[in-house]
């Protein structure tokens, strides 16, 4: 028989040496242990619909805190200016005229007022087009280094189950799969549009979206804070509901607890007469739509706080790159000034985007970079934090910017350019060329960012370099091994 005090104080001496021996390798742990990845995106937001950004009416203060723990970009574009072509080019790495999708995956019947049966939405391009599958997709190139992914909001690269989130890398989804939905019903234009995994599902029909996506990001991070992860948030808000009633189709949607924090848009907010699928309607007037809009902005800011919060909680915040954006320019109810136009323009509204990154390990707190930078950038950026290498026989299109952000080096980015149907748009350093349906012009970014000065006249030396320099651009993306949906082939 043992000893029992003698018994009871060699195992507490055992547990002790073991503690102490394990320690010191559980810190090296934590501190080699690859960075985890939080991506959150927004939809449709303003360029100045942040406060950190310059808005002293939208409330968002874990997104303006986030701001001071990082580094605020105030010259970062996307690479369409609307939803699909942005996210497919986020994902990888890859200009929209490369990997394929380089217009929107949406039907129009909805825009005249048409609600789809089931089977003609069945064999609708909503529902059969998607991003090619041969390729290569963020989540995909971290799950081979043991990154654990998930997507909880809107994906809008396909319905078909060879197009959804866990065919392409991702372990863990919950969101829908196209453009748009209302925030309560989850339809778009009255057809269910929720999934978890591969599977449809109603089971939260009636819940606020945001919540929704807020609770399975932060049950994502409670399965697996203890272990390298990619977290991928991007929000619906605000972009407008998609339902085919006039009065909720004309903006966004927010609970009453967010509305009341906007007391003097409440005031004002109502209903105009308008058209509507050829008939006299009601639709909401410019103080609800703006109510709306920013209401559903400070109800996603604070979904946000709960994930920084838990980062913190976990004590895992310094080892995570956070990036915060908007998918591209300002919808219905947005300000994207000083910035001239918005959601679909080729000129500056359209896009470039309000983005914050934070990453303790690399980046100084509270700074602010013009440097000229675009989502192209997200994915080497994170692969080279993650040090994987990029997939062999892949052509990216962007670059690691973390030296960028941490003041190493200026950005080797000289050119971005943009094409959706006949609407085109070039920057070539710091001079900008559109030429769209919406106008025209060559304007000096340097000292004119709302491009209202038209130098095309005085300066056709600049213009025809970067007409020339689109040119070659086009005939790059030409070249290029197509994809589909809507590359022939």
């Amino acid at each position: 028989m043992h000893n029992q005090p003698t018994y009871q104080m060699t195992r507490w001496f055992v547990y002790f040496c073991c503690v102490l021996l394990l320690a010191p390798l559980a810190t090296f742990a934590a501190q080699t242990r690859p960075p985890n990845i939080l991506l959150i995106v927004s939809d449709d937001q303003g360029y100045r619909d942040l406060g950190c950004f310059g808005s002293e009416q939208i409330k968002t203060p874990r997104l303006d805190q986030l701001a001071r723990q990082g580094v605020r970009l105030t010259s970062f574009y996307v690479s369409w200016p609307a939803c699909t072509p942005s996210r497919g080019s986020l994902m990888t790495g890859r200009y929209p005229q490369r990997n394929g999708i380089y217009d929107m995956i949406r039907n129009e019947a909805p825009d005249y007022g048409y609600k789809y049966k089931p089977a003609e939405y069945a064999a609708s391009f909503e529902r059969i087009g998607g991003m090619d599958t041969r390729e290569i997709l963020l989540p995909k190139m971290l799950k081979e280094s043991g990154y654990r992914s998930g997507i909880f909001g809107k994906w809008d690269l396909g319905v078909h189950r060879r197009f959804l989130p866990l065919a392409r890398g991702f372990d863990d989804f919950y969101g829908f799969s196209n453009t748009g939905i209302d925030y309560y019903t989850h339809e778009r234009y009255g057809v269910p549009s929720m999934f978890r995994n591969n599977q449809p599902t109603t089971a939260d029909k009636g819940v606020y979206c945001t919540y929704l996506f807020q609770r399975e990001a932060v049950r994502f991070l409670h399965e697996n804070h203890d272990r390298p992860f990619f977290l991928y948030v991007p929000f619906n808000a605000p972009h407008g509901a998609s339902n085919l009633d006039p009065k909720i189709r004309g903006g966004a949607q927010a609970p009453e607890k967010y509305q009341a924090m906007y007391p003097e848009l409440q005031a004002k907010a109502g209903y105009r007469k308008a058209q509507r699928y050829g008939k006299p309607s009601l639709a909401p007037n410019g103080a609800r739509r703006r109510l709306l809009y920013a209401a559903s902005i400070t109800c996603m800011d604070g979904a946000i706080g709960e994930l920084l919060d838990l980062l913190d909680q976990y004590k895992i915040a310094d080892n995570t790159l956070v990036i915060f954006f908007s998918d591209n320019g300002g919808g219905g109810g947005s300000d994207n000034s000083p910035l001239k136009g918005g959601k679909t323009w080729m000129f500056e509204g359209g896009n470039r985007v309000p983005c914050i990154v934070r990453y303790p390990k690399r980046i100084p707190a509270d700074t602010v970079s013009d440097a000229f930078l675009t989502s192209l950038e997200i994915l080497p950026t994170v692969l080279q934090a993650a040090s994987i290498s990029a997939p062999k026989n892949v052509v990216f299109d962007g670059f690691d910017m973390l030296p960028i952000l941490a003041g190493e080096t200026p950005s080797p980015r000289r050119e971005m350019f943009w094409q959706r149907r006949d609407d085109k748009a070039a920057r070539v350093g710091h001079w900008k060329w559109v030429e769209s349906s919406r106008g025209n012009g060559l304007f000096d970014l340097s000292k004119d960012i709302g491009e209202q000065h038209d130098l095309s006249e005085q300066r056709p030396d600049k213009l025809q370099e970067l007409k020339s320099r689109f040119a070659a651009w086009k005939a790059d993306m030409q070249a290029a091994e197509p994809r589909g949906p809507f590359r022939d082939y």
